[in-house]
């Protein structure tokens, strides 16, 4: 595999994960991670749809296959930011080095952080003009980075629940995006690797939601039991409902074109 090198000349620091022996468990994440990610990279994209800050302060992502890449691009910035502040923050009370939970969450962060780099360079190389920002703020004040889970009582999400949220969010949300990309060759390339992105995110959730509560991998709320058995999805504007929570005024979400 080549490398990938950045603007200086050197490896671009996203791409050292994949150059570092891991587990055959973790191969198999990386894998579907990755593949989706280098699909959109040798798609091309015809939209030339502008995307910008809107008069009220909010990040307008744009329309049609540009405005779903900048939604995703959006909103794998959150969940790598979530990722990054829990580990810069030492992990949560009680977490083991070198325990199964402890590598799922680096798993999850490696891959959070190369889809992100990958919207970032696909964007950049497609429709740089059209791109939405790159340092979107997040506000993880809602959430307890000192506790596994929610404590009783308490107002403020733990890790893991946070964790679901975002991942589960997340799935809905590249699974109510795909109509919006344009059918052309490009667009369908475009579909194509979404469809593999989703399947990483959805395992993904079903981790998370496991270690939150053994066997809710497939509960009502997140999958259609007794009719089609289909995971549900999610209308931009019923995902950034709740993205929106967790971003800094001046970086919540406009997806007005998406509808």
């Amino acid at each position: 595999m080549s490398k990938i090198i950045n603007s200086s000349g050197e490896e671009a620091d996203f791409t050292k994960p994949l150059y570092v022996p891991i587990k055959r468990r973790s191969f198999f994440m990386y894998a579907g991670a990755t593949a989706g990610a280098t699909a959109l990279l040798l798609s091309g994209c015809n939209d030339d749809d502008d995307a910008g800050v809107t008069p009220e302060g909010t990040v307008n992502v744009g329309s049609g296959s540009v405005g779903v890449l900048n939604y995703a691009y959006a909103l794998e910035q959150l969940e790598a930011g979530f990722y990054t502040a829990l580990r810069d923050g030492t992990y949560y009370k009680g977490l083991m080095a070198g325990s199964a939970e402890k590598q799922i969450l680096d798993d999850l962060y490696y891959h959070e952080v190369i889809h992100r780099e990958f919207f970032k360079a696909a964007l950049t190389r497609d429709a740089a003009s059209a791109m939405i920002r790159s340092d979107l703020q997040p506000n993880f004040d809602g959430i307890d980075f000192n506790a596994r889970v929610t404590a009783a009582g308490s107002a403020k999400l733990g890790v893991l629940n946070a964790a679901k949220a975002f991942e589960d969010l997340g799935v809905a949300a590249y699974n109510g995006a795909g109509r919006f990309i344009a059918t052309d060759t490009a667009g369908l390339n475009y579909l194509v690797a979404a469809g593999k992105i989703v399947s990483v995110e959805a395992r993904h959730a079903a981790l998370i939601r496991d270690l939150v509560s053994e066997g809710s991998f497939v509960d009502s709320d997140v999958v259609r039991i007794g009719t089609d058995g289909l995971e549900i999805s999610k209308t931009p504007a019923e995902v950034v409902a709740t993205a929106n929570l967790f971003l800094k005024e001046g970086s919540k979400l406009n997806v007005s074109g998406l509808v």
